[in-house]
């Protein structure tokens, strides 16, 4: 199924918890909300970034979506925080439900922030760029990746330094994804590879337990995500070759390069109850796609 209606490149697409709708976002400003039944109908446009939104998601209940802008700001709905000073790259709602929101950005921060209050409850100071952020399964720590090409781990009740840092990536990471049992976390990099970290409390040895290959970054330097199937067999990005690519974990086989787009591939999202991924690309497009057993 062919999605059109963004009339400029499509940076993310992410699925409600319970699956019938898609969200998109894109360089035309715009937040587009499609029926993922019958004919996929976009019966809902949301603007108010001023600038491109670079990534989008949906609170844990469902009912909200947090997205970011390089206009300097996160946004959940009419709730429009400000306090970084330069590009917003990467946002993630809490996991648990409850109201947090993590941010990170081009000033050298990733921010925390209550969506009960009006300003940023911490900041995590960085010397670099932040280019991507996650929380963790039970949103009592969040996770940071940017050019310095470091994961990092915060605990939210505790100080502002690490308590993990891992080096291992050779440029950017550009995506941070949580795995559905919170034991493992997905970084997805401009070197062209996937990386695999275990982030249990008493791992031993190399955290980096696997990497996958394949896709690409190119000179255009986009922020491509990476995201986790619903039962945690697969794992899936995008691709500056215009192609849609999912590996199985165990084998780190690719186990589909979907062609069809004709640009950059931003993200690509697994259905959280169906076998089925969306895919969103910088020729505007969005696709939804099938996957067969």
């Amino acid at each position: 199924m062919l999605l059109e209606g963004h009339a400029d490149g499509v940076n993310g697409v992410k699925f409600s918890p319970d699956g019938t709708v898609l969200a998109s976002c894109g360089a035309d400003k715009v937040v587009n909300l499609w029926k993922v039944s019958g004919d996929c109908e976009n019966y809902m446009m949301m603007r108010g970034h001023k600038n491109t939104v670079l990534e989008l998601h949906w609170t844990a209940d469902g009912d909200n979506l947090v997205t970011c802008s390089p206009d300097k700001s996160v946004r959940c709905c009419v709730k429009n925080m400000r306090g970084h000073q330069a590009f917003v790259n990467s946002c993630a709602p809490s996991t648990r439900g409850d109201p947090l929101v993590i941010s990170g950005s081009d000033d050298g921060t990733a921010k925390l922030w209550d969506l009960r209050r009006k300003h940023a409850v911490r900041t995590f100071p960085h010397r670099f760029q932040v280019t991507a952020v996650a929380f963790s399964k039970d949103a009592s720590q969040v996770y940071t990746g940017g050019v310095d090409n470091v994961l990092r781990a915060y605990d939210v009740r505790k100080e502002d330094a690490p308590y993990l840092t891992l080096p291992g990536h050779t440029d950017t990471i550009t995506g941070i994804a949580t795995s559905p049992d919170g034991t493992h976390v997905l970084t997805n990099a401009m070197d062209c590879t996937l990386r695999m970290w275990d982030v249990q409390p008493y791992a031993s040895g190399d955290r980096c337990v696997k990497y996958f290959t394949g896709h690409s970054h190119n000179f255009e330097k986009t922020l491509l995500r990476c995201s986790w199937s619903a039962d945690g067999t697969r794992v899936s990005a995008g691709s500056s070759c215009a192609n849609v690519f999912v590996w199985d974990v165990d084998s780190r086989r690719v186990v589909y390069k979907l062609p069809g787009h004709g640009g950059t591939v931003g993200e690509v999202a697994f259905h959280p109850k169906e076998p089925v991924i969306a895919s969103g690309s910088a020729d505007h497009k969005i696709y939804l796609g099938e996957l067969a057993d």
